[in-house]
């Protein structure tokens, strides 16, 4: 058995180590990240999106453009299965079931858009890029738009929480485009 002095120093050892090697926690060129972050509305979730990819740590401001289209691609598809899977199939209400399959399909919309905006990045076409990026968060508000249809709804929180999600992801997507055009 340890004794509790031993765990002490074997977690002084652990920390000291960890903070004069800080590569282990963060992935990537930090300053790259933070400079690429600060061209954007929401810094902190620029940066820790950046860094929680490992990707990152080769990606050049292109590439950091790409993870975060990736991000957005990876939201707007969870969003859609939400949706789907969840909402279309526990609710009785028909007008509400109607509104939450056209969210579906909007977000599914908004996928294949963030999609394209992958290819235009890798390709360099940053106006087409950031035109689908825009689209996408177009699309996410599309869906609450969509509820106003049926008067006695509620557009329900935790779909206006993901719609908040993803259009904040697009802003820095397109943030990242607009630094990689000038």
């Amino acid at each position: 058995m340890v004794s509790s002095s031993s765990s002490f120093l074997l977690l002084l050892v652990v920390g000291i180590t960890c903070t004069q090697n800080r590569s282990l926690f963060v992935n990537g060129d930090i300053d790259l990240i933070q400079k690429t972050c600060k061209t954007t509305k929401f810094y902190d979730l620029c940066i820790s999106s950046l860094q929680s990819d490992s990707t990152s740590s080769e990606a050049d401001t292109k590439g950091l453009a790409i993870i975060m289209a990736k991000v957005a691609v990876a939201n707007a598809t969870n969003t859609n299965s939400y949706l789907s899977s969840n909402l279309l199939v526990k609710n009785t209400n028909d007008n509400l079931k109607k509104a939450l399959k056209q969210c579906a399909d909007k977000y599914s919309a908004a996928g294949m858009a963030l999609q394209n905006s992958v290819q235009d990045l890798t390709s360099e076409f940053y106006d087409y890029a950031y035109m689908h990026v825009m689209a996408a968060a177009d699309y996410a508000n599309a869906c609450h738009n969509g509820f106003k249809r049926y008067p006695r709804l509620v557009y329900p929180p935790e779909i206006a929480a993901r719609e908040e999600g993803l259009k904040r992801i697009c802003d820095v997507v397109m943030g990242i485009i607009d630094a990689l055009a000038n």
